[in-house]
């Protein structure tokens, strides 16, 4: 009896050290595919914070809570089963829809960049004060249509690192990703937009040092954005562009990427005392610069297609209707 008992509780101390392996192992690879798409990533936590600029304070974590559940969504009623399909039962596709979204994030990449150099950043509109249920319906709206491409790329690029997982495996680890991802995004957002709030707040207390701490994050608010942009287009480039070098070496086209591979062996061999980082750093700028190279073309071929509802010059409002 004894040592039927004994077994029984062996046998139970090895189930609970291989679901402790297991969970380590969707835990690693949960965290391998966020950094993936963290390019993504910091792209939606800078693009957020537009959608809730204007709105009075006691709104703004209403609205961040209504995209975050919208985002929830997204991720796990529509594109998680989507991809899940297509990895199970086309997993050949996987690759071009990958170079899709790389493309994608090449062109919003390098149509920021045309942005600035060219004079019409629309981040730079200074907010208007809305009110109504009408408009934040519709920012909320808008938000969530924004998300639900972004979580497209996140959840792809995700996929493309586990997809030698098993079936079930797989899924799990996207689900954590996805709901991982997700606070993460929405949670750092909400610090974002309730920074100035908080520092003003601070600014009227009665210590010295405390009213300065205010003043600073108050100050530092616009200051992160920027940079929080900055950031977010280099992001873009780099995994935009490492995606379609990837996936262009996959499908058989090898000399782009082998291009930038030489690059990388030969700066790693010049510097040995550094060789990783400055491998990395070069894999990062080859990558970056063929973002900018296909963002480029993008950019040009959508500024030549015409745009619906856009008038030809001298052509009247009157003469259309004729």
């Amino acid at each position: 009896m004894s040592g039927g008992l004994a077994a029984l509780l062996d046998d139970i101390a090895a189930i609970a050290k291989l679901a402790a392996a297991s969970l380590d192992d969707v835990g690693a690879a949960a965290g391998r595919a966020s950094a993936k798409a963290a390019g993504v990533v910091v792209d939606d936590t800078a693009v957020t914070p537009r959608y809730v600029t204007g709105f009075t304070p006691d709104r703004e974590l209403p609205i961040i809570k209504r995209i975050a559940v919208g985002s929830i969504r997204n991720k796990l009623l529509f594109i998680l089963p989507a991809i899940m399909l297509l990895s199970q039962f086309l997993p050949w596709a996987l690759t071009p829809l990958l170079m899709v979204g790389g493309a994608y994030l090449s062109f919003e990449g390098a149509e920021k960049l045309w942005e600035k150099v060219s004079g019409h950043d629309a981040g730079e509109e200074e907010p208007v004060l809305v009110q109504g249920g009408d408009h934040e319906q519709t920012m909320v709206a808008g938000a969530i249509r924004t998300d639900f491409i972004l979580s497209t790329e996140i959840m792809v690029i995700a996929l493309a690192e586990v997809a030698s997982e098993p079936f079930l495996s797989r899924l799990v680890i996207l689900v954590v990703v996805a709901l991982a991802i997700t606070v993460g995004v929405y949670g750092v957002v909400a610090v974002i937009v309730k920074m100035d709030d908080v520092g003003l707040h601070l600014s009227e207390r009665p210590m010295g040092a405390v009213r300065a701490v205010g003043r600073g994050l108050v100050a530092a608010m616009p200051v992160l954005l920027r940079w929080l942009a900055v950031v977010g287009t280099i992001a873009m480039l780099w995994v935009g562009g490492h995606i379609l070098l990837v996936g262009a070496d996959t499908l058989g086209w090898h000399w782009p990427y082998g291009v930038v591979h030489h690059a990388e062996e030969a700066v790693a061999a010049g510097a040995p005392f550094a060789a990783g980082a400055l491998a990395w750093l070069t894999n990062t700028l080859g990558s970056a610069i063929a973002g900018v190279l296909v963002g480029a073309v993008l950019v040009a071929l959508a500024h030549l297609l015409p745009r619906r509802g856009h008038r030809a010059p001298g052509v009247t409002q009157g003469a259309e209707d004729h």
